[in-house]
């Protein structure tokens, strides 16, 4: 079975890390470099940089914010974030980038999924979805631009979708969970799973080592992605590691802290 990964998740707004309660009331955490040195040190084995208001906004990612985490991130980075053309992909891969994340620009013109694979390769193109539980049924909306817009598209169709258009791997963003450290979507997580044959990545409502577990095990998650509690310290990657590894999970080793270790 192959590890399932552990990724930090950098919200990137006006240059600052924040961190975000169901895609609002933001609040600074710190600057990204820092952040990025850090969990490379610590054995974290991805991480996605997020630009959270340029699709509100209306603007592109950030390159010079990307460029600068870029060059302390020796582990693979994925940048999204107002991503809306080819050639914005072409810049942020040039800029640093292994992987491109889009969202909000590939519901409104789902061939930028087929464009950008078809020139930089599925491996490079993540399509990121951002989703609500419809109250009161087994299904999940699609929303846009930070959560702010509805599109009545099912989540779990448009994942399907995504992977046929050339998407690599998911990022499934669950609104209702986001920053509560209530649990992942566990049962949406689940859902795409049997839908699709590509990784996926949980994201939203870590709050303890189990999440992590139930994710990764009932969810069918290839990976699973935090902010705030490891941003804050209240989860170390290498207790977090060793947690899933005692569960039956199988992780990647914190192979330079324990080269460091006495």
């Amino acid at each position: 079975m192959l590890a399932r990964r552990i990724i930090a998740c950098l919200d990137i707004d006006g240059g600052r890390v924040v961190k975000s309660v169901r895609f609002v009331d933001t609040a600074p955490i710190g600057d990204p470099v820092e952040l990025c040195r850090r969990y490379d040190a610590e054995g974290i084995d991805e991480l996605v940089f997020y630009d959270i208001s340029a699709s509100a906004e209306g603007r592109r990612t950030t390159l010079e914010t990307v460029a600068a985490t870029a060059a302390h991130a020796f582990i693979p980075l994925t940048v999204g974030g107002g991503v809306g053309s080819v050639d914005q992909m072409r810049a942020l891969l040039r800029a640093g980038a292994d992987k491109v994340s889009v969202n909000s620009a590939a519901v409104a013109d789902p061939g930028l999924i087929a464009a950008g694979a078809d020139r930089f390769g599925s491996q490079c193109i993540v399509l990121s979805i951002d989703a609500r539980r419809v109250p009161g049924a087994q299904r999940w909306e699609v929303v846009t631009h930070g959560g702010r817009r509805t599109t009545g598209r099912d989540a779990v169709a448009w994942a399907a979708e995504g992977q046929r258009l050339g998407a690599g791997e998911l990022v499934l963003n669950s609104i209702d969970a986001d920053g509560t450290r209530a649990g992942y979507d566990v049962a949406w997580c689940r859902e795409v799973a049997a839908r699709v044959s590509i990784p996926i990545v949980a994201s939203g409502g870590a709050g303890s080592p189990d999440d992590f577990v139930r994710v990764l095990t009932e969810g069918r998650a290839d990976a699973a992605l935090a902010a705030s509690v490891f941003h804050r310290g209240e989860l170390s990657v290498a207790a977090l590691k060793a947690h899933l590894a005692g569960r039956g999970v199988p992780v990647r080793p914190v192979a330079r802290l324990a080269a460091e270790a006495p």
